[in-house]
């Protein structure tokens, strides 16, 4: 039996399930292209260490945005989790595996590639607030290109994601 008092495992808890939501949040936020949803996973004087990028969160979106919509597919995938909060002085420490995909149909294989990486972020809840990412560092572990003539084709009856906001998942839930 833990020592450590209920409240406090469930207040870490809470801090957990919400900073596991951000990250979620983040990748539908990107494959959808909701510029809105992904800003709001970030405080707004964050910094993101992405790839050949480093700077704030504005400059880090509009980074982005000039780079996904040569893209007809992307989909981040997070596995492996692990969030560490020290609730005393609202920050944790997330690290998250992902695997990235990029397709550009027809395009280059530069244009057609998987990649691992982590996300290690510092979370902060700031003035009782949500818990957001102040700083992410994202390392790439292995890069991987998809040869598009491999892909198995999408039947055109199949119902497919949409980059925007047109996509299922922004639908009422009925």
């Amino acid at each position: 039996m833990s020592e450590t008092p209920l409240d406090a495992r469930l207040e870490t808890l809470f801090a957990k399930q919400e900073i596991y939501e951000v990250l979620m949040r983040y990748c539908r936020g990107v494959d959808r292209m909701d510029e809105a949803l992904v800003r709001s996973c970030y405080h707004p004087d964050a910094i993101d260490e992405h790839g050949s990028f480093k700077g704030g969160v504005g400059e880090y979106i509009a980074f982005v945005w000039k780079l996904m919509p040569r893209y007809d597919v992307t989909m981040h995938f997070i596995g492996n989790v692990l969030i560490e909060p020290e609730l005393a002085s609202n920050v944790a420490r997330s690290e998250a595996y992902c695997i990235a995909h990029h397709r550009q149909d027809g395009g280059p294989p530069a244009s057609n590639l998987a990649t691992g990486c982590r996300y290690i972020d510092r979370f902060e809840r700031r003035g009782g607030g949500a818990w957001l990412i102040a700083k992410r560092i994202v390392t790439t572990e292995w890069i991987r290109h998809d040869i598009p003539e491999v892909q198995f084709p999408i039947k055109e009856t199949l119902r497919t994601g949409q980059r925007d906001r047109s996509d299922p998942v922004y639908e009422p839930i009925s």
